[in-house]
């Protein structure tokens, strides 16, 4: 099965709350990136997202985090693609140190968020897997 997978550090511009807190929502756009490399991969292009069939945020997500999100297919229909998510925490600032700066790679990344839902790729746009079919599901 072939993975799409975006990496991104959430800065203070992310922050939409008090206490550096980022907003949930912001999963959903990283989700929406892996979401369109996964259709760049198996259509040639971006596609279109049609909705998300569920979403939870499972633990918090704070400015300074080092978000990876990950998706792949489920299912293959003529347009319609299904997919699956999920959002762990790899890196976090340090608590308690010394300098600002310090952070921690986790032994055990934490899931932030989990997600799943389809996209749908027209047909007269869709060029042909960039990536052999069977290496997709």
């Amino acid at each position: 099965m072939k993975k799409a997978m975006i990496r991104l550090r959430m800065g203070e511009g992310d922050a939409h709350y008090g206490g550096g807190l980022v907003n949930g929502a912001r999963m959903l756009d990283l989700f929406g990136d892996v979401a369109t490399e996964l259709l760049i991969m198996c259509d040639g292009d971006e596609g279109l997202f049609l909705k998300y069939d569920d979403a939870e945020f499972l633990a918090p997500v704070y400015a300074g985090d080092y978000i990876e999100a990950t998706g792949w297919f489920t299912e293959i229909g003529n347009t319609s693609r299904k997919m699956e998510f999920v959002a762990k925490k790899v890196i976090r600032p340090l608590e308690g140190a010394e300098a600002a700066s310090a952070c921690e790679i986790l032994d055990e990344p934490i899931i932030v968020a989990k997600g799943s839902g389809i996209c749908v790729v027209p047909k007269k746009v869709q060029r042909g897997p960039q990536v052999p079919r069977e290496e997709l599901l």
